[in-house]
């Protein structure tokens, strides 16, 4: 299956968690053929968000630029760092490194990504937290949860991607902070992945 890397991403460092009864999605951006939705997460005082956009390019190419890890931090919002841990069947593991303001402490995460292929032709990885797989790094707050996933579907000539996620950034983070990410991390990471796929 194909190899996960750039997906992470998303995760980035100070999202918001997963939740089963939640509230409905709500539209906060739509601007430069991406919409990002946000929902409030019951026991969680970070919300979910979820960007969407449609993508010139075909499923090789798209899958070729999340696959590239350590090249994903290009366009992945607040990314620093992204290396393989792991890869094994439709399972791979990445850790990530993440930019924050002062003078909030940089986060990192590790992230399980599962790859699946529907007969449709539709490609959804599905990313999951994995916060003890690596001992704590000096000088950086472990995200303690992600819940989410890239979904990758072809539609007439073009591929409708969805970037999901909710995370517990752990550690103290600004209100003002975690509002603002959950909106620039979906926007900002399609857009960059948007660019690269769509250029000649």
């Amino acid at each position: 299956m194909v190899r996960f890397t750039g997906l992470l991403l998303g995760v980035a460092a100070l999202l918001a968690a997963s939740g089963a009864q939640a509230a409905q999605w709500r539209l906060v951006k739509d601007e430069a053929g991406i919409q990002v939705y946000l929902q409030q997460i019951p026991g969680s005082s970070f919300q979910a968000f979820r960007g969407i956009t449609r993508i010139r390019t075909d499923m090789s190419r798209l899958l070729a630029l999340q696959d590239d890890v350590s090249a994903a931090c290009a366009w992945i919002h607040a990314c620093s760092e992204q290396r393989l841990l792991k890869h094994e069947g439709d399972q791979s593991w990445v850790y990530s490194r993440f930019h924050t303001p002062w003078p909030v402490q940089p986060r990192d995460s590790i992230l399980r990504v599962t790859t699946t292929l529907d007969p449709e032709g539709r490609v959804t990885r599905a990313l999951h937290g994995v916060a003890d797989y690596l001992p704590l790094q000096q000088g950086f707050v472990r995200v303690s949860k992600v819940e989410g996933f890239w979904s990758l579907t072809p539609r007439d000539g073009e591929i409708e991607v969805i970037y999901q996620v909710h995370s517990e950034p752990g550690g103290s983070v600004p209100a003002w902070l975690a509002n603002s990410f959950v909106v620039d991390a979906p926007f900002n990471t399609l857009q960059g992945l948007r660019q690269l796929a769509e250029q000649p």
